[in-house]
């Protein structure tokens, strides 16, 4: 099953980074956050992938275009460097495909110009690649494949809590409490569709307002409640407690086997 990559956004919530390299790029131990993601999809079977890029879309570019896995792989090394050979478990084969959907295009507008990589895809999966989960990706597609739907995204609690004020008119404060997280569900970014999801889309149109609206209309838009592990990364905070879990070597959305160790070998799309 394809996945789509949303790789073009700015980031502008979390700037110190993203005015230097696109959101996706942004590292997360050795790797940006984007190889993440990819390896998650990748341990669950999933390995091509199509990207939709903008903002700053050379750098995802080069990115591919030199990896090395052999960088972060126990290998040998002969010939002052001409030959390297790797030791352990060989990587896994992702083919990658990127397009350049343009720097100011909302999700929809790229979901939209890469609709040809997908068009032979009874289903696909899309994702924009600022989230990491250890969701059950196998048994959601089964349940939305028996489903009939055309839609589904992940329902995730929101990692924060605040701070409530109850405000009486004249600006007294009356109570001051924890916010209450057992009946709000967010989208948690991560979606699978059917091809006949641009039947819905129009051009212009954000993703997840007048398409899902027209599905819920019609009772094609399925929601699965994802009660595990789930973090975006929207600002410096969030960053950093990525971050502090892969030095801790705790990292829920890979399994054993890749933290730090698996790399992908990449074969070109044609």
């Amino acid at each position: 099953m394809k996945v789509v990559l949303f790789c073009g956004g700015l980031g502008t919530r979390i700037r110190e980074y993203s005015e230097s390299v696109p959101k996706p790029m942004i590292p997360i131990g050795q790797q940006p956050i984007l190889w993440h993601v990819m390896q998650y999809y990748s341990h669950h079977g999933h390995k091509d992938f199509v990207l939709c890029l903008g903002y700053k879309a050379n750098v995802v570019k080069e990115f591919f275009l030199s990896h090395r896995h052999e960088a972060f792989a126990d290998c040998v090394v002969t010939g002052g460097g001409a030959h390297v050979e790797r030791l352990g478990d060989q990587p896994d084969d992702w083919r990658v495909t990127m397009i350049d959907t343009g720097i100011w295009r909302n999700i929809g507008e790229r979901l939209w110009a890469v609709r040809d990589q997908v068009k032979d895809e009874e289903m696909f999966l899309a994702n924009y690649s600022d989230g990491l989960t250890d969701l059950d990706l196998g048994e959601v597609q089964e349940r939305f494949r028996a489903s009939g739907k055309l839609a589904c995204f992940v329902a995730v609690r929101p990692p924060l809590t605040y701070h409530l004020a109850d405000i009486a008119p004249d600006g007294q404060v009356q109570a001051f409490r924890s916010s209450d997280r057992s009946d709000i569900w967010i989208n948690g970014g991560y979606f699978i569709f059917r091809r006949e999801i641009f039947d819905y889309m129009r051009d212009g149109e954000e993703l997840v307002l007048e398409p899902f609206a027209r599905l819920i209309r019609d009772g094609q838009l399925m929601a699965w409640k994802h009660e595990g592990f789930w973090r975006s990364m929207d600002t410096l905070r969030d960053r950093q407690v990525l971050e502090d879990m892969v030095e801790r070597g705790e990292m829920p959305w890979l399994p054993g086997d890749y933290a730090g160790k698996k790399q992908p070998r990449l074969v070109a799309a044609e």
